[in-house]
């Protein structure tokens, strides 16, 4: 019986042009039809060796979805929860993940709670979103900040946070502590809204003496722009081995401290200002 190639003058010659066309750029498809060779056995052997040009590759988009669904039926998934969770037809997930070990088959009561939480999931994720939308819409509510609004907010603010006179121990000082830096930057604006000089103040980290302390001190210094020199020693908190710290988070940078020097003056403004303010809200409540 005649080799197929037997009807295929000179297979060497084709074979030269085949390989400078495949190195060339040309598909399979462009070869065949530039050579008019149409047996794809030959076709074959005359670009054997050769790998395809680069722009013939198609990437897989399976692959990810692949070696999630593996993932999964690692972790004890059903084929119905992997084709629920990846949007795949159940053949795809059947052909991905047939030559792993079978879950173990969990009693009703299991999957039922299993159902459960992956409900619960759900709905916390529902909510989740809901409360960003609200914050988020909240937040667009406030619109600009004129400086009575600054004025008024800060008022509140420091009467909220800041140290205020007992009757029995009066000494005036302007001191603010917080550790929320949103506070801290809105309080500063407002100290520059009352024409406080940055050379009046003086900063104050406290923290956990387990806590990152140099981290913290940067964090503080970069966020009100100030240097070393107008910062005191850090106080630190003494750790209670009998207590379990829940602030450990890479965000806790403790508390940080202002005091306004020279601020008797500022504070019985502050204090006087306040009164008024509660004054007119009484006034609304008759």
């Amino acid at each position: 019986m005649a080799h197929p190639l037997s009807k295929y003058q000179n297979f060497e010659q084709l074979r030269e042009q085949a390989v400078a066309l495949r190195r060339g750029g040309y598909s399979l498809r462009q070869i065949r039809d530039e050579l008019k060779i149409f047996n794809n056995d030959i076709l074959n052997q005359l670009v054997k060796g050769e790998p395809p040009p680069e722009w013939t590759k198609r990437p897989n988009a399976k692959d990810d979805l692949r070696a999630r669904a593996r993932e999964l039926r690692l972790q004890g998934w059903t084929y119905d929860r992997i084709e629920a969770e990846l949007g795949c037809s159940r053949s795809s997930v059947s052909l991905w993940v047939r030559d792993l070990p079978r879950p173990e088959r969990r009693s009703p009561s299991e999957q039922a709670k299993l159902a459960a939480r992956k409900r619960w999931e759900h709905e916390l994720a529902i909510r989740d979103t809901e409360r960003q939308e609200t914050k988020a819409a909240a937040a667009r509510e406030i619109g600009g900040l004129t400086d009575r609004d600054l004025f008024m907010a800060g008022v509140a603010l420091y009467w909220a946070e800041g140290s205020k006179d007992k009757p029995y121990d009066r000494r005036e000082n302007v001191i603010f502590v917080n550790s929320d830096p949103g506070v801290i930057e809105l309080y500063l604006a407002w100290l520059d809204l009352l024409g406080i000089e940055r050379e009046r103040l003086r900063f104050t980290v406290m923290i956990h003496e387990t806590a990152d302390v140099i981290g913290a001190e940067q964090y503080w210094g970069g966020l009100v722009g100030a240097d070393r020199s107008a910062f005191h020693k850090t106080t630190l908190k003494k750790h209670n081995p009998k207590t379990v710290r829940k602030n450990v988070g890479s965000d806790y940078r403790g508390c940080l401290a202002i005091r306004v020097s020279k601020g008797a003056d500022l504070y019985r403004r502050i204090e006087g200002w306040w009164k008024g303010m509660v004054a007119e809200a009484s006034a609304r409540l008759r």
